[in-house]
């Protein structure tokens, strides 16, 4: 039996933050440009209730820059969750010494 998906034209922005939508249950999220439009879109799904792919809600944290983003997803690792982060590549620099002690924890990503 074929299954029957429905088609939706979307650009790549939208296109990641559905598919992270469906894998995460928290996001740490700080809107900046070019992420701004994922992490808003994440933020009007969960707001709306919108389940993920386990039936769960997502629960969003939005912070007041990188390093709470960074530290908010390291928190959330390290407790198990999955858990999503949005960020443009200058935010991705702040971020690496946190990426250094998730990864020498070994916290699932």
């Amino acid at each position: 039996m074929a299954i029957q998906r429905k088609k939706q034209s979307m650009d790549g922005n939208q296109a990641a933050a559905t598919v992270s939508y469906a894998f995460t249950e928290v996001a740490g999220i700080y809107p900046i440009t070019p992420s701004s439009p994922m992490a808003d879109y994440v933020d009007q799904w969960a707001a709306a209730g919108q389940k993920n792919i386990f039936g769960a809600p997502v629960k969003v944290f939005e912070m007041e820059s990188e390093a709470g983003a960074a530290g908010t997803v390291h928190g959330s690792l390290a407790s198990g969750a999955l858990t999503t982060t949005f960020t443009a590549s200058q935010g991705l620099l702040l971020m690496i010494p946190n990426m250094y002690k998730i990864a020498s924890e070994r916290a699932e990503t």
